[in-house]
């Protein structure tokens, strides 16, 4: 009989014997192979065997447990606005809305383009932050929506739900309305211009420059408040 089939055989009796209850966890792999008196190589192949059949599974850092692994746990959107943070937000963000953009870019109609002109002059004629920021989120929304991807699009809408719920405290420099140099004027100009020149990799680049400015700003306002 080869040792890794002993070292099976071993386990099954084992197994068979404790009578252990789901989701009870093993004994470390040493100390079981010392147990077994088989090699931990041989005892690795026989956990492996019985792991494919479905009697044990195995979690990477906590160890190998009986029975058959639990169903992943599924956060509701009320879980991940109460358990988030506006760092995780934020790097969502950078990871998806590139990505976004550069749909947009391959899918956007010249309405699509039109429309994220109108939001970014609606911004730059803002009498307030609010104005401001109501627009910028829709031009935003605008790009998602160009993508011509209902999931990406509620992909989106998702992000952007638990990014306006996690609030991070933003100090204004300027109580009234943003400055003409706000950087994200320059820099929202690039990302539509981007998008109605069909420049994918430039249309992704450009978002992801502007959430990185986003990104930094929020840091350094959240220092000064703290």
């Amino acid at each position: 009989m080869d040792e890794h089939v002993g070292a099976l055989v071993q386990l099954r009796a084992y197994l068979a014997q404790q009578d252990l209850p789901a989701n009870t966890r093993l004994p470390a792999e040493r100390e079981l192979a010392e147990q077994l008196g088989v090699s931990r190589g041989d005892l690795r192949k026989a956990l492996a065997v019985l792991e494919d059949e479905g009697h044990l599974w195995r979690h990477v850092g906590k160890g190998t447990f009986v029975g058959v692994k639990p169903e992943e746990e599924v956060l509701s959107f009320g879980d991940v606005e109460s358990r988030t943070n506006p760092a995780e937000v934020m790097r969502t963000r950078l990871l998806v809305e590139p990505m976004i953009a550069r749909e947009a870019a391959l899918n956007a109609t010249s309405a699509d383009v039109a429309a994220m002109g109108r939001c970014i002059q609606s911004m730059r004629s803002a009498d307030t932050w609010r104005q401001y920021e109501f627009f910028d989120n829709q031009l935003h929304r605008v790009i998602a929506e160009s993508t011509q991807n209902r999931l990406l699009l509620a992909l989106f809408d998702a992000l952007n739900r638990v990014r306006r719920t996690v609030v991070w405290g933003r100090l204004r420099a300027n109580p009234t309305r943003p400055p003409e140099n706000h950087h994200s004027f320059a820099e929202h100009d690039r990302i539509v211009a981007a998008i109605a020149e069909r420049d994918l990799d430039g249309a992704a680049q450009a978002m992801l420059a502007h959430l990185r400015t986003v990104e930094r700003n929020l840091l350094e306002t959240r220092v000064a408040a703290e």
